[in-house]
């Protein structure tokens, strides 16, 4: 299968939910053009305080829409960007990527996985034990987040929903993901 773009979003103010729209522009170091996490420092508003000169590791956040029908298979109706997503994917394993993959979206594009989002209260906000669904474990006990990962922008491109996802590079050694 392959794995393609099935839905963007963004939403130029900070809130918890993202807007549909047809293409986004990704800005080498910055991020989603129109976006409020557009930057290269951190953009995120808890991270700022603790030191807003961190570089910004959270430029685009990418979900897979398999995650939104397992929600769905749960009792959660839950639509594209209403979890903050960027870019909503089909047919790729997000969360089993190595820290340092770069993926190619469309044909411009390159990103570059930074680790997981971590998902945080406000998601019980959107819908009631919404956050305890997009959390997991491991046969070892390990808390598995499934929310999604964050990446930064490498080269610039517009990407548009159906676009193709493509593997550009993967790191020497394999460092699993952590939250960022």
């Amino acid at each position: 299968m392959t794995a393609l773009v099935e839905a963007l979003s963004r939403h130029a103010e900070h809130a918890f939910s993202k807007g549909p729209c047809a293409e986004l522009r990704l800005v080498a170091g910055h991020g989603v053009e129109g976006d409020a996490h557009f930057g290269r420092l951190v953009q995120h508003l808890s991270r700022m305080k603790q030191n807003p000169q961190q570089a910004n590791l959270r430029q685009v956040h990418l979900i897979h829409v398999e995650l939104l029908e397992e929600l769905a298979g749960k009792g959660f109706a839950v639509g594209p960007g209403q979890l903050g997503e960027n870019v909503l994917t089909r047919g790729i394993d997000l969360l089993g990527l190595a820290r340092g993959t770069r993926l190619r979206l469309g044909e411009q594009a390159l990103i570059e996985i930074t680790g997981l989002r971590n998902p945080c209260r406000q998601i019980d906000g959107f819908a009631p034990g919404l956050m305890a669904a997009t959390l997991d474990h491991g046969p070892d006990g390990a808390l598995i987040r499934k929310c999604g990962v964050m990446a930064v922008v490498i080269e610039d491109g517009t990407v548009r929903a159906g676009d193709s996802i493509a593997l550009d590079s993967v790191p020497l050694g394999f460092e699993p993901l952590e939250p960022v």
